[in-house]
């Protein structure tokens, strides 16, 4: 059943079609041919896709496709620099205004699917940094899996707790460094900052592809041996692994690969099994987020259509 979109009466702009799923579920295709069909562009949701240099360990979008329709917050960071939540909830906005202000439509297409409750407005948010805070964690990180870190996680602040998988280590530790800073209360209240749609009043929906699970496989297997195909070990080496991206699925893989550390067979199996694993994760968090509407692959273009019609400007 679809959700209502979401609106605090103020539609000062179209409303926003969100597409989200989990990876090689085929949203950049889809979202692209929504793009053309409703004069629309896309902001990009992905919290590795926003880095340069990583566009093919991170299915970003090709040069044709970028050409075809305008992109936003897509390559546009170092690997090394650092990027927040907080941060994304206020430039993807942005970026919603400022199409909405060419009389256009925004679509907003990811699979992080944290970004993507951030940019909505369920979930708390803050700014908060502590540059000493950070290092502590920072070692506490190299010497604990996260499970470990979400518990303490948890002790202190249940409810961000909830709003943060356990085996995402970067997250985890961020959201520890938020609730252990002067910044959020010792109580775990917080001090989230207002952000995204439904603080600025624009109406929204959420659209989560499902994909049969052989299919998906199999998408996720032809997928690697693109990647492969087109190089990506020689990127991740440009990479390093000392840029903060250099944890996205693959490029550890990818290094070891080319340091002598395992076969291409051995390569080609790991990529495959942690992007899988990967996608697991992202099916499981969509489960849990808010007001969304599944739809299946095959279907996907007209559903959504459908539904799309239904935002304010999009009828």
């Amino acid at each position: 059943m679809r959700s209502p979109a979401c609106s605090n009466g103020r539609e000062r702009v179209a409303g926003v079609l969100v597409v989200a799923g989990p990876t090689a579920s085929g949203k950049t295709a889809l979202a692209l041919e929504l793009a053309l069909r409703f004069d629309a562009e896309i902001v990009g949701a992905d919290s590795r896709q926003i880095y340069r240099g990583m566009e093919i360990g991170t299915a970003s979008p090709t040069a044709e496709e970028l050409a075809r329709v305008p992109h936003h917050l897509v390559g546009f960071l170092s690997p090394h620099e650092r990027y927040s939540a907080a941060r994304f909830a206020r430039e993807a906005a942005a970026a919603v205004e400022a199409i909405a202000a060419r009389g256009r439509r925004a679509i907003v297409v990811g699979g992080t699917g944290f970004y993507i409750r951030a940019l909505c407005g369920d979930v708390s948010l803050s700014s908060a940094y502590d540059p000493q805070l950070r290092a502590r964690l920072a070692r506490e990180a190299a010497l604990h899996p996260p499970e470990v870190l979400h518990e303490w996680l948890r002790a202190r602040d249940p409810r961000r707790a909830a709003e943060v998988a356990a085996g995402d280590r970067y997250r985890v530790v961020r959201a520890l460094e938020i609730a252990l800073s002067d910044a959020s209360a010792a109580s775990g209240a917080g001090s989230g900052e207002a952000a995204g749609l439904r603080a600025a009043g624009i109406p929204f929906v959420k659209v989560v592809l499902d994909v049969e699970q052989a299919a998906l496989d199999a998408a996720i297997a032809a997928r690697v041996d693109r990647m492969l195909a087109r190089g990506l070990v020689e990127e991740a080496e440009r990479v390093g692994l000392d840029a903060v991206a250099a944890d996205a699925v693959g490029y550890p893989d990818a290094i070891a690969f080319a340091r002598g550390w395992s076969s291409p067979e051995e390569l080609r199996s790991s990529l495959v099994r942690r992007t899988r694993r990967y996608a697991k994760r992202q099916r499981t968090w969509f489960r849990s987020e808010p007001a969304v509407t599944w739809v299946e692959k095959d279907a996907a273009l007209e559903t959504v259509s459908r539904l799309a019609r239904e935002l304010p400007g999009w009828g």
